[in-house]
């Protein structure tokens, strides 16, 4: 027998030797006569070589490198020597919604994935103690609706993590590029005005989110938001994906396609209002049972075709820029195997749309559909709740509710079923403690990020501004109707800034050769079926200055309007060299 007849050439990594290779020439030799092949046994194999990950752009290379849901082995060794994470370690373990603070704080910050922002009361008394005993206490409620809990030793992260998950909750995604905390109407399930109850299909998906792992590799950030028709919006028209329920009150014809009367959804896309965007139309009836199909489809084609060589340029709202709305129907149409039902405009004047938001329904008591039963909206002054707070709310919730608490986008929360005889005495309670559960036309529409305190982007302390501010104003002007004021620290505009009647930019200015801190003003923002993107009135004013401008132009409206007028419709009306002359006037 030949050399070449042997199955293998090498053993342990070493060449066969000449009597070696004559050895088994025998052997197998013998053991064919006897009927016995070896056709199962095949060279060592090649190592494939590594991909070469120069190109790509440093979060795409960290990435490919290990993937960051890999990274929780690094977190743990990070946590046992007490050390910060390495920079590309930053960035992996936002995967595990977990935020480095450095250079403002050596500690983490981590955000929780609340879907649809439904807290039980024992959730609430569990991330009440993990606040006490291993952070420094500070809790917020974000503009997504969930918790964020600030400066976290490298020492407690783990158990930090491990802790919200043995209660239900998870922070798995939270930040970077991931599909961020999916929102609905906080008042899903008990609101009088809603179409359907948006709730199941929110969580839902979060499920299949959660449990496939390709969900986990966007080219950026992703936001999604269910609207159902409820008093309380969800801003679904600031997403990426904006879901919002219509109905449909007598049958109609689409082609060949007979449109039964009921609720629908529409689908919006590519919003992102902190690049001057809201979310488009898709053009599209989607009947519930395959709504969330059709959002994993929209997802699948973000993913295969976003940008990932710039990421200034790699959120869904730039891939449309490039890409028609129809385009992106057919690729959706193309992952989902079939056609989605088209809307016509003829169609429009048969669509029941929700009603128009009753102006901050989002603090104060309102009755439920369920016979008896009421909400109470509770204002939490930008967001900042306290250990204690939460203990004594879900103490509340038990006692007078369901043992429920929800958040919203607004940065507050509500306390759900509470029975007619006990408004009252909640009411009080939560005035006990601290918080407020009456509308206030400035307070209640009061929004800020998280500031330079914890943030290392942004230019001003935006949430103790927003409470100054508030004081301030409270104080001077009397408002007949609400007034939003959002406070972002920077260009990011976690708060929103371009959608607040008055948004505030955070700046750094000079003042008398110094660097202080200040803000870009903008006026008549509006979302819903008030969409529009606020324009520049002023630039780089000191905070110091700020609170006399924003009184002057909040008393320049009350003069100027006319009877009944909302500040966003005001400043909508004029342009901005008149604006500005009447903000700069005390007469």
């Amino acid at each position: 027998m030949s050399p070449s007849t042997i199955p293998f050439t090498e053993i342990a990594g070493q060449k066969l030797s000449s009597e070696q290779t004559a050895y088994l020439d025998g052997l197998f030799a013998g053991l064919r006569e006897r009927g016995f092949t070896f056709a199962d046994v095949e060279p060592n194999p090649v190592a494939a070589a590594k991909p070469d990950l120069s190109a790509l752009i440093a979060e795409e290379r960290i990435k490919r490198e290990l993937h960051p849901l890999d990274s929780y082995p690094l977190l743990l060794e990070d946590a046992a020597a007490n050390k910060p994470p390495e920079r590309e370690n930053i960035f992996r373990y936002k995967w595990h919604g977990l935020f480095y603070l450095t250079p403002n704080k050596e500690a983490f910050m981590c955000r929780l994935r609340i879907p649809g922002g439904v807290v039980r009361s024992f959730q609430l008394r569990e991330l009440s103690r993990i606040s006490t005993e291993l952070t420094s206490g500070y809790v917020q409620i974000t503009t997504r609706a969930n918790f964020q809990l600030r400066l976290i030793e490298p020492r407690n992260a783990p158990e930090v993590l491990r802790r919200i998950q043995t209660i239900g909750l998870h922070s798995r995604g939270a930040g970077a590029d991931n599909i961020r905390n999916l929102t609905c109407n906080p008042t899903a399930g008990f609101d009088p005005s809603e179409f359907i109850n948006p709730l199941p299909y929110c969580q839902q998906l979060a499920q299949i989110i959660i449990n496939d792992r390709s969900f986990y590799d966007l080219p950026r950030k992703f936001n999604i938001a269910f609207d159902g028709g409820g008093l309380v919006g969800t801003l679904e028209d600031t997403n990426d994906i904006g879901v919002k329920a219509v109905r449909i009150d007598e049958a109609a014809r689409i082609g060949d396609a007979r449109i039964e009367p009921g609720v629908y959804f529409r689908i919006a896309l590519g919003g992102a209002t902190g690049h001057k965007a809201f979310a488009d139309d898709l053009g599209v009836l989607v009947r519930p049972e395959e709504l969330l199909k059709v959002i994993v489809a929209i997802v699948r084609v973000f993913i295969g075709n976003g940008n990932r060589g710039d990421r200034k340029k790699a959120r869904l709202k730039h891939l449309l820029e490039s890409w028609t709305l129809d385009q992106y129907l057919a690729e959706t149409e193309k992952v989902l195997g079939y056609s989605m039902l088209r809307l016509p405009s003829d169609l429009e004047s048969k669509i029941q749309n929700p009603k128009s938001e009753i102006p901050h329904s989002h603090v104060g008591v309102f009755p439920q559909k369920q016979k008896g039963l009421n909400y109470i909206g509770v204002a939490v002054p930008v967001g900042q709740i306290t250990p204690r707070q939460m203990l004594r709310l879900a103490d509340l919730s038990d006692h007078y509710g369901s043992g429920e608490i929800r958040l919203t986008v607004w940065q507050n929360l509500i306390v759900p079923n509470i029975p007619d005889p006990f408004v009252e005495t909640v009411k009080r309670a939560l005035v006990k403690m601290g918080l407020h559960w009456q509308q206030s036309n400035l307070c209640s529409g009061l929004v800020a990020c998280t500031g330079n305190s914890y943030c290392k982007f942004a230019s001003s302390n935006t949430k103790v501004h927003a409470l100054e501010l508030a004081d301030y104003l409270d104080k001077r002007v009397q408002l007949d109707q609400p007034v939003n004021i959002h406070l972002t620290g920077c260009p990011n505009s976690c708060a929103q800034h371009y959608i607040g009647d008055i948004g505030l930019l955070g700046a750094k200015v000079k003042m008398a050769g110094e660097t202080v801190e200040g803000y870009h003003v903008f006026v008549g923002g509006g979302f819903g079926i008030h969409q529009a993107i606020g324009r520049q009135v002023f630039q780089g004013i000191s905070f110091d200055q700020l609170k006399p401008t924003l009184e002057r132009m909040l008393k320049g409206f009350l003069r100027h309007r006319v009877p009944g007028e909302s500040f966003r419709a005001f400043a909508q009306r004029h342009d901005l060299n008149s604006l500005q002359a009447m903000f700069s006037n005390d007469e």
